[in-house]
């Protein structure tokens, strides 16, 4: 059994040719577990760090497969899912999906190995990706490891609120962080995300003094943080952080909801619409005044 086999983690999707986690055609790992619960998050099915039953009601045809296959009864009492998925494999009609496995680093390397082909023609490679990667240290430093071995270029997506440790120790493998700068206003992030932000700035300088190359990614969400005060202090921060290369400006679209919606997750900002090309334009202008380099989209 090789070292690979022995590390394990819990990744909810292996995503093949992604095209907006970083440079050229990538493989992005999402791993399941965030400490923050943002009211836009794109990936709520990843915000616990536990495998999880997820319902499509739509798709239910009332067969009762699920009911005859879970072991705990936990169809009929959700408290009791210890999530085995039996009632997901069982289900004819796609309505239950298990969300979540514990995988180990070199099945997550087979699968990562096969795009190799991809990765050398576009300057791609892998990015971990979440939830958030960094609640899984171990997994994620050795998958990060196991990569470099290989010489495939890493990313880690990150909202940057973790120990400084766990910065540190991914850090030397890793060639690129895309760093989540959600909300200036510490009380307004904690408001919005569920935790103040003063870990996450500090982290941000941190990572730059120590070398790392980032690029800054700013959700753009209407009526949270497009306004001009905060983006201004965006700008300021932003241009006072070494290592910045560029920063993404990722407007908000309405697959949050319609996610949400689909795996019976309440979602918090209803009828929330994405935001124009004017506004997206004058946003990259006002953070493009301190001296940014600025990308709408990832």
């Amino acid at each position: 059994m090789t070292q690979g086999a022995a590390v394990t983690g819990m990744v909810f999707d292996v995503k093949r040719y992604a095209l907006h986690d970083g440079p050229g055609v990538r493989v992005a790992v999402h791993l399941k577990g965030c400490p923050l619960s943002c009211l836009w998050c794109h990936n709520p099915e990843g915000r616990s760090p536990m495998p999880q039953i997820l319902f499509r009601k739509e798709r239910c045809i009332a067969c009762g497969a699920c009911i005859g296959a879970c072991p705990k009864g936990a169809v009929k009492d959700a408290e009791l899912c210890v999530g085995t998925g039996a009632c997901a494999y069982a289900c004819p009609s796609g309505a239950r999906e298990l969300c979540g496995k514990e995988t180990s680093v070199d099945d997550v390397m087979a699968q990562i190995l096969k795009e190799r082909i991809f990765f050398d023609q576009s300057g791609g490679g892998v990015t971990l990706s979440g939830g958030e990667p960094l609640y899984q240290p171990g997994f994620a430093a050795a998958l990060l490891k196991e990569c470099g071995r290989h010489e495939i270029h890493t990313a880690v997506e990150t909202c940057g609120f973790v120990s400084r440790s766990v910065l540190m120790e991914a850090l030397p493998f890793t060639d690129l962080f895309l760093y989540d700068i959600k909300h200036m206003d510490s009380d307004k992030h904690r408001k919005y995300t569920g935790v103040d932000n003063e870990v996450i700035l500090l982290n941000l300088k941190v990572l730059g003094e120590a070398g790392a190359l980032i690029h800054a990614r700013v959700p753009f969400i209407p009526g949270v943080n497009t306004d001009e005060e905060n983006l201004r202090s965006t700008g300021t921060f932003l241009r006072g952080v070494k290592g910045v290369e560029k920063v993404n400006l990722l407007p908000y679209h309405s697959a949050a909801e319609d996610k949400h919606r689909r795996w019976n997750i309440e979602y918090k900002l209803k009828g929330l619409r994405a935001p124009s090309e004017d506004m997206l334009k004058n946003g990259a202008a006002i953070l493009e005044s301190y001296g940014l380099k600025v990308e709408i989209g990832g």
